[in-house]
């Protein structure tokens, strides 16, 4: 059987508890028609980058799924028709990920997120990180003529 990698992002007002049942009840579709679920993360409940069903944020699910494609397909379906899940996606894989997924590995996250957060070879920056933008600005502008006062006849525009 093929296996698959499937995400799903439940709304943020629901309980944990809920969260955990809705995965369950995924798994036991998965289970009904022939395959196996390898592994089941909850993430958390995280931010969304933008607004789904006027909800900013979302519990987040991964499963690993050794199952036939009608499997899948009946899963999603009833993924579509649930009012709790705001967004889904099953994409098929080579072959499943044993340990822990890329969002669940701290250590390799914070590794990178030293003093640079993921760009370590630019080194440290200060707050002017754009360069000397003295007054000259590098001879790209003439110099201005020194300003005029205005006069009463030239100023008075109304």
């Amino acid at each position: 059987m093929p296996y698959y990698e499937s995400v799903f992002i439940a709304r943020q007002d629901i309980p944990t508890t809920q969260v955990e049942t809705l995965a369950t009840t995924f798994a036991d579709i998965i289970r009904a028609h022939g395959g196996q679920v390898t592994k089941t993360e909850q993430w958390g409940l995280r931010n969304l980058a933008y607004k789904i069903k006027k909800n900013k944020k979302g519990h987040y699910v991964l499963m690993n799924l050794d199952a036939t494609p009608a499997a899948v397909a009946e899963m999603e379906r009833n993924m579509r028709l649930h009012d709790d899940i705001l967004r889904f996606m099953t994409v098929s894989v080579e072959e499943l990920e044993a340990g822990p997924s890329a969002m669940m590995r701290r250590d390799e996250r914070d590794e990178r997120s030293g003093p640079g957060g993921d760009r370590g070879d630019r080194g440290h920056r200060s707050f002017g990180d754009r360069g000397d933008r003295g007054g000259d600005r590098g001879g790209d502008r003439p110099h201005r003529a020194p300003r005029r006062e205005n006069t009463s006849e030239e100023g008075a525009s109304v």
